[in-house]
């Protein structure tokens, strides 16, 4: 019974697939809405996102962009930015923060978007899918390599839930990490003003109420002062 069964898992196991040079995966055109990432010079599939996943992208996207426009840092927030991590591994992390010069830079090369080896991204992050050992063992191994300074991972399955940041620390020889649990804020390495609930990002508001929320506060904001204008105050000595 062994032996009419091994040749048949050997051949299920045998990987026919492409090995693609990092330039070609460049300018690999796959099927339609299927992102890819190289590993090992393999295209690897990535899962369709679960409303959840997207919600906390949304969701840090939003929160660290207000915190760079807030401190005047010119960074920008991108999703879908590829990170080159090795001769022939790519990753696409959820969130990528990188300089905007580095985004001009990916931006003015053809084929996809992508940083990279000397285009290093301040922060990426991961919210952990099905392939929970990838996010933990091999995209933290890979990042860590590459000199990521931060490398966030999400995790919000039941029983799990959880933030583990990873940081390049002075006197370090590699990453050092910190997990934050429900309940507690998340402190950044890189943006150590940077503040979030642990509650939120797992379990996010909708993007769109907090910013109709901004806007109902800045309009009441707009009539308060066009009032003290009215009686004769400055709004901006008050």
């Amino acid at each position: 019974m062994s032996q009419s069964i091994a040749p048949v898992l050997a051949e299920q196991q045998l990987d026919t697939s492409p090995t693609l040079t990092f330039e070609e995966y460049r300018f690999y055109q796959g099927e339609i809405d299927v992102q890819y990432e190289l590993y090992k010079g393999k295209l690897i599939p990535m899962p369709t996102a679960t409303v959840l996943h997207i919600k906390i992208c949304e969701y840090l996207v939003y929160q660290l962009q207000r915190y760079l426009a807030e401190h005047n840092l010119d960074l920008v927030v991108k999703t879908g930015l590829g990170v080159r991590t090795d001769e022939d591994k790519s990753r696409i992390p959820d969130v990528v923060v990188c300089t905007q010069s580095l985004l001009e830079q990916a931006a003015a090369r053809p084929g996809a978007g992508i940083l990279e080896f000397d285009e290093k991204p301040l922060l990426v992050v991961e919210v952990v899918s099905e392939n929970r050992r990838e996010d933990y063992v091999i995209k933290r191994g890979e990042y860590e390599l590459a000199n990521v300074p931060e490398y966030c991972i999400v995790d919000p399955k039941t029983g799990k839930q959880k933030i583990r940041l990873f940081a390049l620390i002075e006197g370090e020889d590699g990453y050092t990490y910190t997990d934050f649990l429900p309940g507690e804020e998340m402190v950044s390495v890189v943006f150590p003003n940077l503040r979030l609930s642990v509650n939120e990002i797992l379990e996010p508001p909708l993007v769109e109420g907090l910013i109709k929320a901004e806007q109902a506060q800045l309009q009441k904001a707009e009539r308060l002062a066009a009032r003290l204008r009215e009686l004769g105050i400055d709004p901006d000595a008050v």
